[in-house]
């Protein structure tokens, strides 16, 4: 294995904690659909997702036709409460601190969403301007494409093999592991659930850390056995 080049770090569950807020969120206005979902089992299902496929699969599934400006409000009323609400996740900022190779964030949230909740916390200026929102770079798709972490090599000149990602969701995990990286799984998110660990294994994750403190050793043992 290639020596690592690049951390690439998702942001929603993983530098901050917005998943549980964002879930609450659209279990709330779904219910104002007729669709009853708690938001521990949404975020199960659905972390890591953008909202217009969640309401694609939730409009299979139950036949529901949502308002034209259903997804607008739902985007409208999470930016409101992240900005307000979202914390950073704990040792977040020890962790980018503490690594000294090149960093970079690949997302499905937008750009927009980002910077409010990178701001609120003060981890943006530690990434901008290597922020790079799937659906807005690239050929736009959103993970479990993916398209954003090839992105991000390319930007870094680095090869996927030689990148590390540190991801939270399944979908996430997916992408990273299709481009080619390797990949950290996290479960230090509230949003975090039995099985969520050896989820993340399954869907490609070479190891699984609950605390991002740890994050920096992890990566320098990864990179010890890229050259045994």
């Amino acid at each position: 294995m290639a020596d690592p080049l690049l951390v690439i770090f998702d942001c929603d569950g993983v530098l901050v904690d917005s998943e549980i807020i964002a879930a609450a969120v659209e279990t709330e206005m779904l219910q104002g659909q007729g669709i009853e979902i708690e938001a521990s089992d949404f975020a199960t299902r659905f972390a890591g997702l953008t909202w217009p496929t969640i309401m694609q699969r939730l409009a299979e599934e139950t036949g529901t036709r949502f308002p034209k400006d259903f997804a607008a409000r739902v985007d409208a009323e999470i930016d409101r409460r992240l900005e307000s609400e979202v914390e950073e996740i704990p040792g977040a900022r020890e962790a980018i601190e503490r690594l000294t190779l090149p960093r970079c964030i690949c997302s499905n949230s937008s750009t927009h969403r980002l910077e409010l909740m990178l701001d609120r916390v003060g981890l943006w200026d530690a990434f901008v301007p290597n922020v790079f929102s799937a659906t807005e770079v690239g050929a736009k798709k959103g993970k479990p494409a993916p398209d954003v972490f090839l992105y991000a090599c390319e930007q870094f000149s680095v090869p996927p093999k030689a990148s590390i990602v540190i991801e939270d969701s399944v979908h996430g995990v997916a992408g990273a592991t299709a481009a080619g990286c390797r990949v950290v799984g996290f479960t230090g998110g509230q949003h975090s659930y039995a099985g969520h660990a050896e989820q993340l294994a399954e869907a490609g994750a070479e190891t699984v850390i609950s605390r991002l403190a740890d994050f920096p050793a992890v990566v320098e043992a990864l990179a010890i056995w890229s050259d045994a």
